[in-house]
C-alpha cells in the first residue's frame, strides 16, 4: 500500500537534494506506488528517439520522475520550502496548510 503524499498534481514546490537542488517547478503528475513525482523543468535527461510517422526523431529532453522525499512545498507567502500540516476548519473541511506561515494551501 502507498504511503499518503503530502504533495499533490499543481503544487509549486522546491527541489531540496540533487543534482537540482534549489530549482522551483510545478507537479505534473504524482506516482504514489514509487512515492516519486514529476517536476517541470527539474530532473532533465535526454533520450534519443526513432523517428515515426507522428514525431520527427532525435535527442529529446524530458522530466523524469525524482523523489517525493527531495521536494518540499513552496511556501504560498515567501516562496520558501515549508512542511505541510493538516486542519480543519471552522466549517468541517479537512485543509493543508503551510507549517511556516500557517497559510492555508487549499481551500
Amino acid at each position: 500500500m502507498a504511503a499518503k503524499l503530502k504533495i499533490r498534481k499543481g503544487d509549486r514546490v522546491v527541489v531540496r537534494t540533487g543534482k537540482d537542488k534549489g530549482k522551483q517547478g510545478e507537479v505534473v503528475r504524482v506516482i504514489p506506488a514509487e512515492n516519486r513525482a514529476v517536476v517541470l523543468g527539474v530532473n532533465m535527461v535526454k533520450r534519443h528517439t526513432r523517428q515515426t510517422a507522428g514525431q520527427e526523431g532525435g535527442i529529446v529532453s524530458k522530466e523524469m520522475p525524482i523523489q517525493i522525499s527531495n521536494l518540499a512545498l513552496r511556501d504560498p507567502k515567501d516562496g520558501k520550502p515549508t512542511r505541510v500540516g493538516y486542519k480543519t476548519l471552522a466549517d468541517g473541511k479537512k485543509v493543508r496548510f503551510a507549517k511556516r506561515s500557517g497559510e492555508v494551501i487549499d481551500g
